[in-house]
C-alpha cells in the first residue's frame, strides 16, 4: 500500500506572483515582480540568416502577440502527414521581440521564462545565445541579467526546428505557450524554489511543512523569510518566521486549525505568502495557492481521496484545443474541462506529455485530479524524429523539471514516466530506464506515486518492467485485470490507464449495425461499437470495472478529438516513419466522447449514465430517415435511471430495465473470445421508422424524472447562435464560443443539414477560429465561414482590449439570418 498526505501549492504565475523589494523611488515597485512577455512579437516562417542579431531588419515580419501556433493556418495538404493533423506543422519559424529594460532594473535580476516553444528552441538575447531546450512541452527559464541593456531597446530572438516525423499527432508549431519576463532583486525565491507538503492531516489540524530555496545567499549572509497561510477568505491562518541557511534554504512547519480540504467535490484552496528579507528589507515577495488533501491507493481497495474511496472516472486529452491549435488558451482548457465534468469525469490523464500550466491551474480550481505524464517514447523510437533523439541526453533535466514545477499542484496526484514504451520488449533496457526515471522522479517528489502507461501484455508484467513503477498503468486489458495481473504483481495497485478507443463520428448512424473496419464515408458510426483492433465498446471496460471493485479506475481515450491520428483511416498505430494519408482527407481523432469543436457525440452520454448521478436520459439515433431505405430502425437510450420507456408519436413502445433488459452488441477485438456482448448498460427497441416524435422518459422508483425528445426536421430554414457566454473580458485572449445550429422553419434542428453558413463579427473582437468537428475535411480553421456537419458548426471569437459589444451575424444562402450580441467588459 502507497499512502501520501500531500499539501500543494499551485504557481498561478500568470496571476499570483508578486514583486516586492529594496524600494527607493516609485519606478522601483512598478518593476519588480513577473510580467506577461506575450505582447508584440514579430514572426516570420522560414529561416532567416542572422535572425538572431539585434540589428536585424524584422520591419516585414508579421507582427502578433503569443501564444501562437503558425501550423494550424494551414493549409492541410496531402502532403503533409495526416497522421498529424495534414498541417505544416514542421519547417523552421523565426520569432523577435524588441521590447525597453527600465532602467530601474539595473543591479536586479532578469528572468525569461518560456512555458513551452514547439519544438528544438534556441533562443538569443541581443545576439547573446541564451541556450537549446528540444523538448517543446517543458518549461524552461534564462538568467538574462548580464546581457540585457537597462534604459535602452533588446531583443530577444527564439529560433524554432518542428521536424517532419516528430510525433504521432499535431504537436503544433511555434511558441504556443506564454513567456513571462521577471525582474527581481538579487536575493529571491528561485524558480519553483518553493516546496509545500503535509505530513499530517485530520479534520482538526493540519501540518503544513514548507521549504524555500533562495538565490543570491552566499558568502556566509543569510536572508530570513515569513511565510503567511491565508484561507479563501483572506484571513490568515497561519504564520512563521524563518532563517535561511548560508545555502539560502529554508524550512518551517505551519500548523492550519479546522483545514478545509481540496477534494473533487469542493476544491477549497490556500495561499501560501512567502516575503524574503535581508536585515529589515523586503527582497522578494511570492504567492502561491496550494490545497490541503490525502491521497492513498490499497492493491485490494482502490484509490481514496481524503480517506474516501474515489473511483477515477478519466480521460486522456491530448494538448491541442481543436480549431485554435496548440496554444494554450486558458478559456479553451477551462471550457474543456467544463464539457468533461459535465460527463463525469473527475481525472485527466496528460497523454502523452507535460501539461500546460493553465490546465493545471484550472484542475486546482475545478476539482479535477490530474496524472501528469513525461513521455511517449524513451530511446526506442515510434517515428524517425521523435524524443527518442533526445531521451538520452535530457529525459533527466525534463522529468525532474517537469515534477519541479508540477508538485506543489492539490490536482496532480500521480507520475506518468511513460507511454506503450516499445522498450517493453527488452527485459535489460526496460527495467534499467524505468528504475531511472522512476528514481529521477522520486529525488523531486516522495508524495505521489509513479505509474506508466503498458499495452504489451503481459511481456512488462513478466520481466519486472511494471514493478518498477508504484502503480501499473494498464492500456486495453480488462479482460486481465485481477488473477493475471495478480500472477505478476500482487502488491501492485492498478489502474487502466487507456481504455475503450471506441470510434465515432457527431451525427453519424450506419445501419444495419455492424461491426466493421471503415467505411466510404470516411465517418464512423455513433452506434458506439467500432474501434481498431486493441478497441472495444466503453461496455467491456464498465463490466471490467464493476467486476474488479480494487481496480483504480479508468482513463478511457480520450475525452476530446485531437488533431492528428485519425484512426481508423490512413495507418497503423506505432509505425515508424508511417503517413496516414491513403484515406485523405482524413486527418483527425475519432476517438473523442467530444468532438473537435466540443459537440458531445452519443458516447459522452453513454458514460454520463454511468459517471453521474443526477437523473439523465439520452436517445439516439436522429429520427430523419426518409428515403434511406430502412424499416426499421434501431433505438438506443443511455441513463442512468431505472427505467426508460420510449414513445413514438405519443404510442408507447414499452418500458425497459437498465440492468435487465440487456442490448446484443457486436463486438471483435484482441483476445476477445465471443463475436457480441449483452449490454446492460444500454437499452434498445427496433422500431419501425414513422416521421414524428422520438421521446424517452427515464423512471426512478416509477417516477418519471428525465425526459428527451427528437423531432423529425424538415427542410433547413433558419441559422440560431448560442454563444456559451453572454459576457466575456476585456483582456485580448478570452474567448466566446457560438454554437451554429440549423433548424427547419418550426425551429426543428436539421441533423444532416451542411448548408455554408458565413459570419460577420463587428465591434471589440475578431473570428478566432471556426470549425464543425467533422474529421475529414480540409476546409480551413482560419476563417469567416464553415458549412455545417450534420446540422451543426462553430464560430469561435476572441475578444478585444477595450470594453464594448460584439455584434454577430450569421447567414447562408436559402436561410433566414440570425444574430445575437456578446458583451466585453473590463473585469
Amino acid at each position: 500500500m502507497l499512502k501520501n498526505s500531500v499539501t500543494v501549492t499551485s504557481l498561478c504565475l500568470s496571476l499570483l506572483i508578486l514583486g516586492g523589494g529594496v524600494l527607493s523611488a516609485a519606478e522601483d515597485s512598478s518593476i519588480l515582480g513577473r510580467h506577461s512577455f506575450n505582447e508584440a512579437w514579430k514572426f516570420h516562417n522560414g529561416d532567416v540568416d542572422g535572425a538572431e542579431m539585434a540589428s536585424h531588419d524584422d520591419s516585414e515580419w508579421r507582427s502578433l502577440d503569443l501564444p501562437h501556433d503558425w501550423a494550424i493556418e494551414g493549409p492541410f495538404d496531402v502532403k503533409y502527414n495526416a497522421r498529424c493533423g495534414g498541417l505544416p506543422f514542421h519547417g523552421t519559424g523565426w520569432y523577435r521581440k524588441t521590447f525597453d529594460v527600465p532602467t530601474a532594473s539595473a543591479g536586479k535580476k532578469v528572468l525569461l521564462t518560456f512555458d513551452g516553444a514547439m519544438y528544438n528552441a534556441h533562443v538569443w538575447i541581443n545576439g547573446h545565445f541564451l541556450g537549446n531546450r528540444p523538448f517543446g512541452y517543458i518549461e524552461f527559464q534564462y538568467d538574462v541579467s548580464e546581457y540585457v541593456k537597462p534604459g535602452e531597446s533588446n531583443v530577444v530572438a527564439v529560433k524554432l526546428a518542428p521536424e517532419d516525423l516528430s510525433s504521432r499527432w499535431y504537436p503544433g508549431a511555434g511558441i504556443y505557450r506564454s513567456v513571462w519576463i521577471d525582474y527581481r532583486n538579487p536575493v529571491h525565491v528561485t524558480h519553483w524554489g518553493t516546496v509545500i507538503t503535509t505530513p499530517e492531516v485530520d479534520q482538526d489540524e493540519a501540518s503544513v511543512s514548507v521549504s524555500t530555496t533562495l538565490d543570491g545567499v552566499a558568502d556566509g549572509n543569510t536572508a530570513t523569510v515569513q511565510y503567511t497561510v491565508l484561507n479563501q477568505d483572506g484571513d490568515v491562518v497561519a504564520t512563521d518566521k524563518v532563517k535561511s541557511s548560508a545555502a539560502g534554504v529554508t524550512a518551517a512547519k505551519l500548523q492550519v486549525a479546522k483545514p478545509q480540504l481540496w477534494d473533487t467535490e469542493e476544491p477549497n484552496l490556500y495561499t501560501l505568502q512567502t516575503k524574503v528579507f535581508v536585515g529589515d528589507q523586503v527582497t522578494d515577495s511570492v504567492e502561491a495557492r496550494f490545497g490541503i488533501r490525502t491521497i492513498e491507493f490499497s492493491k485490494d481497495k482502490g484509490f481514496f481521496l481524503n480517506g474516501t474511496h474515489t473511483r477515477i472516472q478519466g480521460v486522456c486529452l491530448h494538448h491541442d484545443n481543436g480549431p485554435l491549435g496548440a496554444i494554450a488558451n486558458r478559456r479553451a482548457i477551462q471550457r474543456k474541462l467544463e464539457i468533461m465534468k459535465a460527463m463525469g469525469v473527475n481525472s485527466v490523464r496528460t497523454s502523452h506529455n507535460p501539461p500546460s500550466n493553465e490546465l493545471l491551474e484550472l484542475c486546482d480550481e475545478m476539482g479535477i485530479l490530474v496524472q501528469v505524464e513525461a513521455f511517449d517514447v524513451w530511446k526506442k523510437p515510434k517515428v524517425e524524429n521523435g524524443y527518442n533523439k533526445y531521451f538520452e541526453e535530457w529525459s533527466e533535466r525534463d522529468i525532474k523539471d517537469m515534477v519541479r514545477r508540477d508538485r506543489n499542484h492539490p490536482s496532480v496526484f500521480m507520475w506518468s514516466i511513460g507511454n506503450e514504451i516499445l522498450e517493453q520488449h527488452s527485459a535489460k533496457d526496460g527495467n534499467r530506464i524505468a528504475k531511472q526515471l522512476n528514481d529521477y522522479v522520486k529525488e523531486i517528489d516522495t508524495t505521489r506515486p509513479t505509474t506508466c502507461g503498458f499495452n504489451w501484455w503481459p511481456m512488462p508484467y513478466k520481466t519486472g518492467m511494471a514493478g518498477q513503477v508504484d502503480i501499473a498503468g494498464m492500456n486495453y486489458k480488462p479482460l486481465s485485470y485481477g488473477d493475471p495481473v495478480n500472477e505478476y504483481l500482487p502488491d501492485t495497485p492498478v489502474v487502466g490507464s487507456e481504455t475503450s478507443s471506441c470510434t465515432s463520428s457527431r451525427g453519424v448512424y450506419h445501419l444495419p449495425i455492424e461491426k466493421y473496419q471503415t467505411h466510404p464515408s470516411k465517418q464512423v458510426t455513433s452506434y458506439d461499437i467500432i474501434g481498431p483492433p486493441w478497441a472495444y465498446p466503453p461496455d467491456i471496460e464498465f463490466d471490467a470495472l464493476e467486476e474488479h471493485p480494487e481496480v483504480l479506475g479508468e482513463y478511457m481515450w480520450t475525452g476530446f478529438d485531437y488533431l492528428g491520428e485519425p484512426t481508423p483511416y490512413g495507418g497503423k498505430d506505432n509505425s515508424t516513419n508511417g503517413y496516414w494519408n491513403a484515406d485523405w482527407p482524413s486527418r483527425s481523432s475519432y476517438f473523442g466522447a467530444v468532438d473537435l469543436c466540443g459537440f458531445p457525440k452519443d458516447r459522452f452520454y453513454l458514460y454520463q449514465s454511468q459517471w453521474t448521478s443526477d437523473p439523465m436520459v439520452h436517445v439516439l439515433p436522429h429520427w430523419n430517415w426518409e428515403g434511406e431505405g430502412h424499416d426499421v430502425i434501431p433505438v438506443f437510450a443511455y441513463t442512468n435511471c431505472d427505467e426508460v420507456e420510449l414513445f413514438v408519436n405519443g404510442e408507447s413502445q414499452g418500458r425497459k430495465v437498465k440492468g435487465k433488459d440487456l442490448t446484443k452488441l457486436p463486438i471483435k477485438f484482441n483476445n476477445y473470445e465471443s463475436d457480441h456482448m449483452l449490454s446492460k448498460y444500454r437499452l434498445s427497441w427496433d422500431v419501425p421508422y414513422q416521421p414524428g416524435s422520438l421521446r424517452v422518459v427515464g423512471y426512478v422508483d416509477g417516477q418519471a424524472v428525465a425526459e428527451k425528445e427528437i423531432q423529425t426536421a424538415g427542410e433547413p430554414a433558419k441559422i440560431e447562435l448560442v454563444p456559451d457566454r453572454k459576457t466575456i473580458n476585456a483582456d485580448g485572449s478570452d474567448l466566446v464560443y457560438v454554437t451554429v445550429k440549423i433548424t427547419d422553419a418550426e425551429g426543428n434542428f436539421c441533423p444532416l443539414a451542411s448548408n455554408e453558413v458565413h459570419f460577420t463579427v463587428d465591434g471589440p473582437g475578431t473570428i478566432a477560429a471556426v470549425g464543425n468537428g467533422n474529421a475529414a475535411t480540409t476546409a480551413p480553421f482560419i476563417a469567416d465561414k464553415r458549412e455545417a456537419f450534420n446540422g451543426l458548426c462553430m464560430l469561435i471569437i476572441k475578444a478585444g482590449k477595450q470594453p464594448g459589444e460584439i455584434a454577430i451575424q450569421a447567414s447562408s444562402e436559402g436561410l433566414a439570418k440570425a444574430t445575437t450580441a456578446v458583451n466585453v467588459k473590463k473585469h
